[in-house]
C-alpha cells in the first residue's frame, strides 16, 4: 500500500493551495474531453481526491465512481455540493476493485507518479483494464520528465517561485528507479514556511505505452493538453488515451 501523505491539514487545504487547478480555464476542457471519451458511459476516477474533476464531470451528465487512498481527501469530497451521487471508496488505485464496468477510467494531474515503483505503476494499468468494458479507455494526464531543464551537475530545479511559495524538483535516482521528489515550501507568516516533500517515480510516455500493452491496451490518442492540441517533442505534459480491444 502506498504511503498516504494527504492527511489532516494537507487534505483540508488542498483545494485552496491548488486553486489554479480548479479554475474554469483548466477544468472546463478537462471535463469536456473526458465526457467525450466516456461516450455516454460511466467513468471511474483513480485518486479522485477532493473531486476537483469528478464533481463538474457529474454536473456534465457523466456517472462517476472513484478510488482514493486518503480518507481525509474523501471527507473533503463528500462535503461538496454535487458529490452526493459519486460512489467513492477508500483504497489503493493499483489494487482496489469497485463494482461495475466502465467506459473510461482516468487519472489526472501526474498522479500515476505517486506510485513509486514500476511494478505498482504496471499494476495500476492492469487494475484500470479490469474495470473497463470492451473498447473502454484509460486516460492519464502526466508531465514529461523535465530532466532537460537540469543544469550540468545540478541535482534538481526550481519549478515554482513566488513571494509565498517555492517548489523544487530533486532527481534522486536517474538511472534505475527513476525517483524524484517534489518539495513544496508555502509561507505561513513573515518568517516561517511549511514544507511538504513527496516522492515520485517519474515515467516517460513510451514506458507508459509499454505498461498499457502489458495490460492489454493500445495507444489511441496522445495530446499536449486537454484541448486536444498536438503533442510534440517540446510539450511539457501529455494526455494519453489507451483502449482495450472491442
Amino acid at each position: 500500500m502506498p504511503e498516504n501523505r494527504f492527511v489532516g491539514d494537507i487534505a483540508h487545504r488542498y483545494d485552496s493551495t491548488h486553486a489554479e487547478r480548479s479554475s474554469a480555464e483548466v477544468v472546463a476542457p478537462t471535463v469536456e474531453c473526458l465526457r467525450d471519451l466516456a461516450d455516454g458511459g460511466a467513468a471511474l476516477e483513480f485518486a479522485i481526491g477532493t473531486g476537483r474533476v469528478a464533481v463538474p464531470l457529474v454536473a456534465a451528465g457523466v456517472d462517476v465512481s472513484g478510488i482514493e487512498l486518503s480518507a481525509d481527501m474523501l471527507a473533503e469530497l463528500r462535503a461538496k455540493d454535487g458529490a452526493a451521487g459519486i460512489d467513492a471508496v477508500e483504497g489503493d488505485m493499483a489494487t482496489t476493485r469497485v463494482d461495475g464496468e466502465f467506459s473510461i477510467v482516468y487519472l489526472v494531474y501526474n498522479t500515476i507518479t505517486n506510485l513509486t515503483t514500476q511494478d505498482e505503476q504496471v499494476a495500476c494499468f492492469e487494475n484500470a483494464a479490469r474495470h473497463l468494458q470492451p473498447g473502454g479507455r484509460f486516460v492519464i494526464e502526466n508531465l514529461v520528465p523535465s530532466l532537460r531543464a537540469l543544469p550540468p551537475g545540478a541535482p534538481g530545479s526550481v519549478f515554482g517561485l513566488t513571494e509565498d511559495y517555492v517548489g523544487i524538483d530533486d532527481f534522486l535516482d536517474r538511472t534505475h528507479r527513476q525517483i524524484s521528489r517534489s518539495r513544496h515550501f508555502r509561507r505561513i507568516d513573515e518568517h516561517t514556511f511549511s514544507e511538504l516533500t513527496i516522492p515520485f517515480r517519474y515515467v516517460w510516455p513510451a514506458e507508459l505505452d509499454l505498461m498499457a500493452r502489458i495490460a492489454g491496451m493500445s495507444l489511441e490518442h496522445r495530446w499536449a493538453d486537454w484541448d486536444r492540441s498536438e503533442f510534440t517533442g517540446e510539450s511539457p505534459s501529455h494526455i494519453s488515451v489507451w483502449r482495450l480491444p472491442t
